[in-house]
């Protein structure tokens, strides 16, 4: 039986990873070794292709050795970024995405103009960490509308925006809830929409793929949000698994199907994808 392979459109590193990765190559390649405050995407094999060169990734501000230090793609707080500078430990910014940034930015313009934020997301992840930071302490995140409906007493101003890589349609489903759980008399609630123009893309391309093939293979680290939205949105189409590498292909997984689709997160390198095309069809027999 002959098998069909196919990647889905924009399986590459998105801009603001890219960026990332080429500024910590630069300086890795002018100073000899770097650290960065966090992986710098997550990625395993990003991660260990960079350490290979001698970019070094520290826990915590408190385990940064030397006196200059990266931040990651997914940004971070003004309190964490003052802490670094307090130590006199120079900041490389390779926080380059712009909807990164403007999330940031709509955080603080909402708590300025008196708002209590609220960032559809997850409270864990390291760029939702920073959004909140630029919040200064008056917001929180929650992709739960009912724990904003609990807060005692409940602000009566309140903004909403997303973790960039959220799936649009469960984000304003979402948003829909809140107005229908929090809104109430004198109140105002604000909806940004902050999600990546570049995720946006890479969804639809993926689902689009998705309900063509008979099996679809997202590619990218379990710990990475974007990838695992790209697994729950193609598992709504057809049988999908996410996998970190070629290794983890199962040949069971192949048996009787006649077409495979390919999605790659946002930081899954050209290489692993490569891998797993090459791994496939040494299992399918296909050219």
């Amino acid at each position: 039986m002959t098998v069909t392979i196919e990647k889905a459109a924009g399986t590459v590193f998105c801009f603001g990873v890219k960026r990332a990765i080429d500024i910590l190559e630069k300086v890795a390649g002018e100073r000899g070794t770097v650290e960065t405050l966090g992986p710098v995407v997550h990625n395993k094999q990003v991660v260990q292709r960079l350490a290979e060169i001698g970019v070094r990734v520290a826990r915590d501000v408190d385990d940064i050795r030397g006196d200059t230090v990266a931040t990651g793609a997914h940004g971070i707080s003004p309190q964490v970024e003052d802490e670094i500078r307090a130590r006199n430990i120079q900041i490389v910014n390779t926080t380059y995405c712009p909807f990164v940034r403007r999330a940031q930015l709509v955080a603080a313009r909402l708590v300025k103009a008196g708002f209590f934020v609220i960032v559809y997301g997850d409270a864990e992840h390291p760029e939702v960490k920073g959004i909140l930071g630029w919040a200064s302490g008056n917001g929180m995140a929650t992709l739960d509308e009912n724990a904003v409906a609990r807060l005692s007493p409940l602000p009566r101003r309140l903004g909403v925006l997303a973790q960039t890589t959220q799936i649009p349609a469960n984000f304003s489903e979402f948003a829909k809830k809140l107005i229908d759980s929090v809104f109430v008399r004198d109140s105002e609630l604000r909806i940004i929409d902050t999600i990546c123009h570049d995720i946006r893309k890479r969804q639809s391309a993926a689902l689009e793929l998705a309900n063509r093939v008979g099996l679809m293979l997202v590619i990218g680290d379990h710990t990475s949000a974007n990838t695992n939205r790209l697994a729950e949105l193609c598992s709504l189409a057809t049988t999908t698994y996410l996998i970190e590498t070629a290794d983890d292909i199962q040949p069971g997984w192949l048996e009787g199907c006649s077409s495979i689709g390919l999605a790659g997160g946002a930081s899954t390198a050209d290489q692993t994808i490569e891998d797993v095309v090459a791994r496939l069809k040494e299992l399918t027999g296909s050219s």
